[in-house]
């Protein structure tokens, strides 16, 4: 029996906005390899993305794997625009909520003493 070594494709493909997904999924790279830094299995990973075949879960942490320092710039590029998304979201639609001195002035208000902190606890 002969076995007959082909040289395959990474599953993966960059879409429009230039998030890396697992190639025929909406996936994004990205959560398969968080998924195995929290130390998820390949099947466990599986499980949760069922649209990620087992074989292509292992492909994604193997080439991670073989190219840490890129995948990791990658990831770390991601949450960086993320984070500036976010920060320039929130600067244009403050929240809206009480600030934690208000909320804890209000659980005075109503309980007539003032919040419990853990040390006192």
């Amino acid at each position: 029996m002969t076995i007959a070594f082909e040289k395959e494709v990474f599953p993966v493909a960059r879409d429009a906005d230039g998030t890396v997904r697992v190639a025929g999924t909406s996936v994004p790279v990205d959560a398969v390899v968080y998924g195995y830094l929290r130390g998820e299995s390949p099947e466990e990973i599986h499980s949760s993305f069922p649209a990620v075949s087992l074989a292509d879960v292992y492909a994604v942490v193997g080439f991670y794997l073989r190219h840490r320092a890129e995948v990791d710039r990658y990831l770390r590029d991601r949450e960086e625009a993320a984070e500036q998304q976010r920060a320039a979201y929130e600067a244009e639609f403050p929240p809206r909520g009480p600030d934690r001195a208000e909320l804890l002035r209000r659980w005075e208000a109503k309980f007539g003493a003032p919040f419990p902190n853990k040390r006192s606890l």
